[in-house]
């Protein structure tokens, strides 16, 4: 992961953000089921200590990056991250090939790929600046 310990936020969650408050594309009830799903399967298999099963739900990117900074395999790597238990899902918006889920204790920002949505980061509000990214992806 680029930077991955440096807590910034990632060019995807950028771009995520500034769709999301700019609106855009609707989106449907099952396009949201599907990244609300893959966002708490993530965080419910880094809870349950699967790191098998919490990087099939992690972007192509966000994998690269995060065996890169911390020199191990994903399934290894991401249980080493700072993420929240799963919690309450309380928004999902979809835009495109984008989606953001507001957890209580975390928003994922996910991207669409072939296999469905994949988590590209993890990241927790910061008041003023958008967002505090423990796991991102370019």
């Amino acid at each position: 992961m680029i930077g991955m310990r440096s807590r910034r936020a990632s060019p995807a969650a950028v771009l995520v953000a500034v769709a999301v408050s700019l609106g855009g594309c609707g989106d449907s009830g099952a396009r949201r089921d599907a990244a609300a799903d893959a966002a708490v399967g993530l965080l419910t298999a880094v809870h349950d200590r699967d790191g098998t099963a919490a990087c099939v739900l992690l972007a192509p990117s966000t994998i690269a990056a995060l065996e890169q900074s911390m020199n191990v395999g994903c399934a290894e790597a991401i249980l080493d991250e700072n993420l929240p238990e799963p919690g309450t899902v309380r928004r999902v918006d979809v835009y495109g090939q984008w989606a953001r889920v507001v957890l209580d204790d975390d928003t994922l920002f996910l991207a669409v790929f072939r296999g469905g949505w994949r988590v590209a980061s993890g990241c927790r509000p910061l008041g003023e600046r958008p967002y505090d990214c423990v796991l991102q992806g370019g």
